[in-house]
């Protein structure tokens, strides 16, 4: 029984058995059966409508009140493969490592004077917002492994105040580095000629817990890095 109510300035109390009540300024009215199942009927229908936009929301594809999910890039189930570079503290960070995080991918190099500076300024727009963020995580890979060794990535590292903890600048095996950018992030659409070879690229890829695609980005134009701030809260909800 439910104590204490005020009815008509006397105590009284509200009993659940062995029929629902409504209160109103002359006292306590059972509610019909009719009216009991009305009700009941009406909840469970809003619990099965909330629970299918829930489903809708988080399915594969679709929306919920204009809410769109991001899309996953690539080829059907596509993710990105399994890797093992060298960061800037000498740390080796394989595929591992990134499972269930949120992170950006990027390729540039230290010695660059075109879109890497502009680029790596943008970055640090989106470090700062979620540098406290545990689940979330930045990857810059080099394109001139032979240049760019461990303390050349530390020192680069250092001007842009990043912690190694999460953004990671990384270095490796030239042909990985390079099969990372085209098949791996899609983010170069060039094809392996040698030695000679060389990526360089302006675009960010956005990539989920599951290591999947969802996202690319022109990492020199500042409407794209916004899109992409807005983008990783996305993810982060979902």
């Amino acid at each position: 029984m439910l104590k204490n109510w005020e009815i008509n300035g006397t105590d009284g109390y509200l009993s659940t058995m062995p029929y629902l009540c409504i209160l109103n300024k002359t006292g306590i009215i059972p509610m019909s059966k009719k009216a009991i199942i009305l009700i009941s009927f009406f909840v469970v229908l809003s619990a099965g409508f909330l629970g299918y936009a829930g489903f809708v929301i988080k399915g594969e594809t679709g929306t919920f009140f204009g809410k769109d999910k991001l899309p996953h890039l690539g080829a059907p189930g596509h993710t990105v493969p399994g890797f093992s570079f060298t960061d800037q503290d000498g740390k080796t960070k394989a595929k591992a490592d990134v499972e269930g995080k949120i992170y950006v991918s990027e390729f540039f190099f230290t010695t660059c004077t075109g879109i890497c500076p502009k680029m790596n300024a943008n970055m640090d727009k989106v470090y700062a917002k979620y540098k406290d963020k545990p689940d979330f995580l930045i990857l810059s890979h080099t394109v001139d492994p032979e240049h760019d060794s461990v303390p050349v990535l530390k020192a680069y590292a250092a001007k842009h105040n990043a912690d190694a903890k999460n953004w990671w600048f990384l270095t490796g095996d030239k042909k990985q580095l390079y099969r990372m950018a085209r098949q791996g992030y899609l983010v170069d659409d060039g094809v392996y000629t040698g030695e000679e070879d060389f990526v360089h690229t302006q675009w960010f890829a956005l990539v989920d817990k599951a290591g999947q695609i969802r996202g690319l980005y022109e990492g020199t134009k500042q409407q794209d890095v916004n899109r992409l701030i807005t983008d990783i809260d996305r993810l982060m909800e979902e």
